[in-house]
Order: C-alpha cells, then structure tokens, then sequence
C-alpha cells in the first residue's frame, strides 16, 4: 500500500504542472481550447518517440492495432476520461487561480468511490465519510475564492471542476474494467498492451483525438502564440505523459478497490504543489485564512485515510 501510494504523490507533483501553466497561459491570453487539445496532440507524438527510442516499436504498432479493434471503445474511454476532464480543467483556468482549480479537484477523491459504486465495487463507508471531510475542505477554498468575486465567476470556476472530477475516474475505471473483464457491458481486453502504462495513455490519448477535433471546429480559437505551443509540450511532458504513466502505474498495482481508491486520493497533494508553484512563477499571493483552512482539511482527510487503509 505504502509504495502506490507514494507513486501516486510523485505523479501528483507532475501534476500540478497542469494547473500552474494552464493558468499562466491563460493571463497570457492562450485560449483554453489549444491549452487543452495541444496538450494530447504533444503526447501522441512524445508517446510514439517513447515507444520507438525504448525499443518497443511493435509493441506500439500492437498497441493502434489494439485501438483499431476496440475503436468504440477507447474513443468513449478517451473521450470521458481525457478529453472531458481536461477540456473542463482548462476552461476554469480562465476563471481561477491554478491552486484553486487544484483543490476543487480534489473532489475527484468523493467522485472515486461514487463510480465504483456505479460499477459494482464495494466502498466502505468510513472511506465515504473521509471523502466528506476533503470536500469540506474544497467548500473552505471556494468560499474564499468567492469573496469579492461575482457569484458566477466563482461558478464557471468551480462546476466545471466538480463535473471533470467524475470524469477521470470514470474514464480510468472503464480501462480497469476491461483489463478486469468482469463486466459484461465493457469489452474485456486481454492484451500485453493493458499491461503497459505507456501504452494505455497512448491508448487513451488516441480516443480523445476526435473529441479535440471537434472542439477546434465548432469553436475556432485564434490560433497559439508559439509560448503557448512550447508550454503545452511542457505540461503534456510533466503531467500527461509522465504524471498519468505514474498514476496508472499505481492504479494497476492496486488489487482491490481500496487501494484503488487509495491511489486516487493522493492526488490533494496537487493542492500544495499548485500553490508553491504558482507563488514561485506567478508570484500570486498566500491564501487567507479559509484557504488555508480548506487545504487543512483536504490534507487531513487524505492522512486518516491512508491510516484508514493501512489498519489491518
């Protein structure tokens, strides 16, 4: 348990690239849908190099065979898991600090054990209860984040959030799903490539590709400034390709949904790596007094449950 869930805190320090830069690229005028879409363009080309520079070159051709066969399949997958959740992700980044963003997205950790529920999975309820706890702490953020703000600032910051927290879990428990092949209404894929993290975000990425498509088409954005291209390739490096390897590297450790929901919860740490990095490059100021306190909170939750888990 200790070891997943220390792979799970280091990949939520590549995470919170996303935060930090989708925030900074959004001062600078980047329009959200680039900093989003460029971000999985980035990762096709990064993962296919990755693949081919390690020596697994055919393990990458088995892999877009893999996506032709179940093509319905991880574009669904793909779509919820990475293009819903990020389009979201971005879109608030116009409306709120990274940090913010960060602890609203915590509610992912009360997201978890309602999607596995949703598939069958039993969730003790002392886990739900802690999950409470974390969203207080959310609650905490946001009240600050409100003050002095229009109300629907506050919300187009917020919602989006809470609705692409349910998203990646869901995403990420269809693949477990079909690596499982337990349920009857997921494919079960039985295949070297599910074995892979690599290969299952290329995988994943692929799947989201029409969605950026399609949102490119009906939006028609200005297009990038060549900062943000180059910072779009720096968040698909540090979180997309190497912070979603690490977290479904943890994901696939797990063996019950326990663990699983053990690993989804280290991802408050976000919080604190969102804030330290937006103070060090943005030079945004601390939080107040119920900040803080949310963040508390938040961090709390996610200790208990980790003792929570680790009792025999």
């Amino acid at each position: 348990m200790l070891r997943i869930i220390l792979i799970g805190v280091l990949a939520s320090l590549f995470f919170s690239s996303t935060f930090v830069l989708n925030r900074a690229m959004s001062l600078e005028g980047g329009h959200w849908v680039w900093s989003a879409s460029l971000r999985y363009f980035w990762m096709l080309a990064i993962l296919g190099c990755w693949l081919v520079v390690t020596g697994r070159g055919r393990l990458g051709l088995d892999t877009l065979r893999l996506f032709r066969k179940h093509y319905l399949f991880w574009i669904l997958a793909g779509s919820v898991g990475f293009g819903v959740f990020y389009a979201l992700i971005t879109f608030s980044s116009v409306y709120a600090p990274g940090w913010v963003v960060a602890a609203t997205w915590q509610t992912t950790i009360l997201a978890t054990p309602l999607v596995l529920l949703a598939f069958g999975r039993k969730v003790g309820l002392r886990a739900l209860a802690l999950t409470l706890l974390i969203f207080a702490g959310v609650v905490l953020v946001n009240m600050e984040q409100a003050s002095g703000a229009k109300l629907s600032v506050v919300l187009m910051g917020a919602l989006p959030v809470l609705v692409a927290a349910f998203a990646y879990p869901f995403g990420n428990q269809l693949v477990w799903e079909a690596r499982q092949g337990e349920n009857r209404f997921i494919p079960s894929i039985d295949h070297p490539a599910m074995d892979d993290s690599v290969c299952r975000v290329l995988l994943l990425t692929l799947g989201s590709l029409p969605l950026w498509v399609l949102l490119i088409l009906i939006i028609s954005p200005p297009l990038p400034s060549t900062g943000q291209v180059v910072q779009t390739g720096i968040v698909a490096l540090c979180s997309g390709v190497i912070a979603t390897s690490l977290f479904l590297y943890a994901r696939h450790m797990a063996k019950s949904s326990a663990e699983l929901a053990a690993v989804d919860s280290t991802q408050s740490m976000e919080v604190v790596f969102s804030l330290a990095g937006e103070a060090l490059l943005l030079g945004h100021v601390m939080p107040g007094f119920f900040g803080w306190g949310g963040i508390v909170l938040s961090m709390l939750g996610l200790i208990l449950y980790i003792a929570m888990q680790n009792r025999p």
